[in-house]
């Protein structure tokens, strides 16, 4: 199964879902006007769309993902990597190396991950 599109103000409020989980819609609210400026309406709006594509639930007024942050991140790494690099790792990977400076700690936790 793919994982539904998680846009990039959706991305935000299930930041302060996965931190938060499970809490209540009362609660998301509060959470959502201090953090993202957002009125009540707009929070009850994202929770009905990500519901509808099977991101999050709400039972009861209590809602929790269906999605971990974790698979969002590899999602959104694999549509970048399809779309900008024609799926091309090394291409990725040169890319990124050639604009960031990489410590030599970062370079052998790369060599680790590469090697597993």
């Amino acid at each position: 199964m793919d994982t539904p599109k998680i846009f990039e103000s959706e991305y935000r409020f299930c930041l302060i879902l996965w931190a938060q989980e499970p809490v209540t819609t009362t609660r998301l609210v509060e959470l959502c006007r201090e953090d993202l400026g957002w009125k009540r309406t707009t929070t009850y709006t994202v929770i009905k769309r990500l519901c509808e594509r099977g991101v999050v639930k709400n039972e009861d007024g209590v809602v929790s993902s269906l999605i971990s942050k974790e698979e969002a991140q590899v999602s959104e790494l694999d549509e970048l990597m399809e779309k900008k690099f024609q799926g091309s790792l090394p291409a990725f990977l040169a890319a990124f190396a050639r604009r960031q400076a990489l410590s030599e700690d970062e370079v052998e936790e790369i060599r680790r991950i590469i090697e597993k």
